[in-house]
């Protein structure tokens, strides 16, 4: 048996996804979909880029991360049963969309989170990390490693990652921590810094980080919040549970999975959430390679016997 993964190259988590797949299934898995007898859509937004003939004549997984009901219109319907007809399984990352899913398909679906590399996040010693960065020792360190604003823009903040909400939450606790400091990273960061530079919140934001740098800035955090509405991981849940990172969520994705209940948020109670950094990294371990490979290769093999 053979998967096929489709293509993504967007620089995007899933294109480092389907790369420690391919590194790590080599068995597994053929870079040609004609030696194929499953094909796996990782990126659904992609699938049109298959040729229908493949989609007819072979089993297809289709991942699916989330769900934005308040964005999901006619449109976002009509190209969903489009590509849906093709579907033979549907594979989602938390039980959250699973429920989503359910409202409008039959197909089965099975619900799996990603693994986590343990290669590449993994906790270390913070005190030199944070000289290395010249974060000050004393400093109350949160992080947040997402994009915030909408790309058509640069100026709105892309609501279903809940940025105006970690504005609130920020906000709030700095009237109780005055050595409270931001670590913003990547790309698309313009409405956080935009007003944090207006409040006057004192932050340290690394547009161009690797992941190498990356674990190095979630090993030097007091705290990484997730504010999101929406969300098909996210991944940093699972990542700050193996650099045993402390951290607090809202009720997206598969924090529900691999966050106690007590470090899960709604925005009326989030002064009462408190970090598990023991609970997060036990359930994150389950994950890791290879372990993490198992359920999508049971996934897989019981496709393709039916």
């Amino acid at each position: 048996m053979k998967i096929y993964l489709n293509s993504l190259n967007e620089s995007w988590v899933v294109d480092r996804l389907k790369d420690e797949w391919l590194e790590y299934n080599k068995d597994f898995t053929t870079k040609s979909i004609k030696e194929s007898e499953i094909i796996w859509i990782i990126a659904p937004w992609t699938w049109r880029k298959i040729p229908k003939r493949h989609l007819k004549n072979k089993k297809v997984v289709c991942s699916i991360y989330h769900i934005d009901e308040k964005k999901f219109g006619p449109k976002e319907k009509s190209e969903f049963f489009k590509r849906d007809k093709f579907v033979d399984e549907y594979h989602v990352i938390s039980n959250t969309t699973k429920r989503q899913l359910l409202k409008i398909t039959n197909k089965k679906i099975t619900s799996i989170p990603f693994w986590v590399n343990q290669h590449i996040w993994f906790s270390k010693e913070s005190k030199n990390l944070r000289k290395k960065f010249n974060f000050k020792e004393e400093a109350f360190l949160i992080g947040s490693f997402q994009r915030d604003t909408e790309g058509s823009d640069l100026i709105s903040p892309k609501l279903s990652k809940g940025p105006d909400q970690l504005l609130e939450i920020i906000t709030e606790m700095i009237k109780d921590k005055s050595n409270l400091e931001v670590v913003l990273t990547g790309k698309r960061r313009n409405y956080l810094i935009n007003n944090f530079k207006k409040l006057g919140i004192p932050f340290h934001y690394f547009e161009m980080a690797d992941f190498d740098m990356i674990n190095n800035l979630y090993n030097c955090l007091d705290l990484y919040i997730v504010s999101s509405r929406f969300e098909g991981g996210p991944q940093s849940v699972v990542e700050c549970g193996l650099t045993k990172t402390p951290i607090i969520s809202t009720r997206v994705g598969i924090a529900e999975e691999i966050l106690p209940g007590k470090s899960l948020f709604d925005m009326d109670n989030f002064k009462n959430a408190k970090p598990d950094v023991d609970f997060a990294y036990n359930k994150s371990l389950q994950y890791t390679i290879p372990e993490g490979f198992k359920e999508f290769r049971n996934l897989f093999s019981r496709l393709n016997e039916i």
